[in-house]
Parts: structure tokens; C-alpha cells; sequence
């Protein structure tokens, strides 16, 4: 006759060696790899390093670190070499232009914060890459992840993307100035082009920055005509100027790249932590099971060995 703590035994081993985790045993490493002392080689830890960096997290950090750089350089020259180009052919008189003198002033400090800022903020979501890889490479290991990182990574994509919808407005903003300084340089083209037609004089041909907004309408001069707009447009300043807009534009598209790669990074990294959490509370349920199972066994011999 079988009796209970039999019975019981009987369960535990049917469960417990059911429910027993598979364990995956280590491979030894090829000989030639490792030190005569069993400790893994030089190649072997490059390798494992290796393995543990985000590479989608470098690239979208090198790519906002450039993409930052130029805009912020070639924006606070090219501003620079605008107030130049006003002050010595639209606007000769101070008062005129000395709104949009401060405003420009204003904008090339608030450009220092804003590189100051994507430098942190770069590094910060680099780290935060890392971080997530590590807890995505250890995911079955003895790693912990907790709420307060998932909501961290999760105000990160948010964040990401607001800064995201700002730098459109940005890239957009950029993209005014190039196009003023554009229609100048075509204009001047204009202008050489009929330098070979008597019966159309260039003098005619004039760019108003008073239409743009940029200056009042009683500075003085205001507007450039014929000969005078060609030789604005030889000038290094507006040389240099309208090719510096055109780069920060093109930074300031790249940073927009970034930061959606970004966004698509942290939105994976924070699904990954979601998963590892719910596979970290299945394993806690799992070791209390098998706990519980232990103790039932143990249980079960005391009864077996009382009745024996």
C-alpha cells in the first residue's frame, strides 16, 4: 500500500523536474583563445566588450553631435556676417537696425545653450544605451530591473520627441535665411546675365530687405540696385554667409535624423525593459513554486522517516 508521504514524494518529483528551468552549460572556449591558467584571452575580452556596445546609439549620437556642431558653427558666423552685410549697404544708421542687432545677439546665446544642452543630452542617451543593452544581453541572468528605470527610459521618449518636433521648427527657421540670401544671389546672377543686353539696364534690377521684415521701412538705403547688389554679392561676407546658412540648415536636418533614431531606439530599449520585467516577475513566481515544492519535500521525509 502506498501511503501519503509516498504520494507526496512521488508528486514533488513529478512537478519539480517538470517544471525545472533548462539549463544551458558553458562550451569551453577553443584552447588557442585562452591563458594556460583558463582565463579568457585578450581576443575574447575585446570581443565580449564588443558585444556590449549600442551601435545604434553611437550612431545617432555621432550623427546629433554633428549634426549640433554645425548648426550652432555655421549659424553664429553666418549671423555675424549678416549684421555685417546690413549695417554696411541697408542700414547705414544705427537705431534702424538695433532690434535686429539684439535679437541676433540673442539668438547666437541661446545657440551656446542649445550646444552646451545636445552635448549632456547626447551623452545621456548614450549612457542610457548602454545601460539598456546590458540589461538586454544579462535579460536571463542575475540582472534586476526596477520601476523607476522603466520610467526613465520612458520620460527619455518622451522628451526625444518633443526636442524632435522643436528641431523641425528649427530646420524649417533655418531654411528662411537661405532662401533670402538665394533670391540675392540670383538676382546678382540676373544682373550678370544682362550685363550683355544694351537694351535692358541693370540698374533697374534691385533687392528691397525692407519687404523681408528684418529692417524698417524708412532705413536707409533699404535696397541695393545693379552694380551696387553685384558688388554685395562679391563680397566674402555674403560669400560666406550664404554658404554658412546653407550648412546650418543641412546640421539642423541631421539633428532631426537624430533625434528620430533616437526615439526609435529608446521606444525598442523601453519595450525590452517592459519584457525584462515581466520576465524577472516570472522568475520570482517561479523560485517561490520551486521553494514551496522544497518544502514540501522536506516535509514529506520527516513524515516518511515519523512513520518509519
Amino acid at each position: 500500500v502506498i501511503t501519503r508521504p509516498e504520494m507526496e514524494i512521488g508528486r514533488y518529483h513529478w512537478m519539480y523536474r517538470s517544471s525545472r528551468p533548462h539549463r544551458y552549460h558553458h562550451v569551453p572556449a577553443v584552447r588557442g583563445n585562452i591563458s594556460p591558467l583558463g582565463i579568457p584571452g585578450c581576443f575574447e575580452c575585446c570581443i565580449k566588450c564588443l558585444g556590449g556596445v549600442p551601435y545604434a546609439s553611437l550612431v545617432a549620437t555621432i550623427l546629433c553631435f554633428s549634426g549640433v556642431a554645425l548648426f550652432c558653427g555655421c549659424g553664429h558666423v553666418a549671423l555675424t556676417g549678416t549684421v555685417a552685410i546690413l549695417e554696411q549697404h541697408f542700414s547705414t544708421t544705427a537705431s534702424d537696425h538695433a532690434l535686429l542687432s539684439e535679437v541676433i545677439q540673442l539668438m547666437q546665446y541661446v545657440i551656446y545653450g542649445i550646444a552646451s544642452f545636445f552635448f549632456l543630452y547626447g551623452i545621456i542617451l548614450l549612457a542610457e544605451g548602454f545601460y539598456t543593452t546590458s540589461a538586454v544581453k544579462e535579460l536571463h541572468g542575475e540582472f534586476k530591473t526596477t520601476a523607476c528605470g522603466r520610467c526613465i527610459s520612458g520620460m527619455f521618449v518622451f522628451l526625444t520627441y518633443v526636442l524632435g518636433v522643436a528641431w523641425l521648427g528649427v530646420f524649417g527657421f533655418s531654411a528662411v535665411p537661405v532662401f533670402m540670401f538665394y533670391n540675392i544671389w540670383s538676382t546678382c546672377e540676373v544682373i550678370k546675365s544682362l550685363q550683355t543686353n544694351v537694351t535692358v539696364p541693370g540698374d533697374q534690377i534691385c533687392v528691397d530687405i525692407r519687404q523681408y521684415g528684418i529692417i524698417p521701412w524708412n532705413a536707409v538705403p533699404g535696397k541695393a540696385c545693379g552694380p551696387i547688389l553685384e558688388n554685395i554679392c562679391n563680397t566674402n561676407e555674403f560669400y560666406m554667409s550664404y554658404h554658412l546658412f546653407i550648412v546650418a540648415c543641412a546640421g539642423a536636418g541631421a539633428t532631426v535624423i537624430a533625434l528620430i533614431h533616437f526615439l526609435m531606439i529608446l521606444s525598442s530599449n523601453w519595450a525590452y525593459l517592459k519584457d525584462a520585467s515581466k520576465m524577472q516577475a516570472y522568475q520570482d513566481i517561479k523560485a517561490k513554486e520551486e521553494q514551496e515544492l522544497q518544502d514540501i519535500q522536506s516535509r514529506s521525509k520527516e513524515q516518511l522517516n515519523s512513520y518509519t
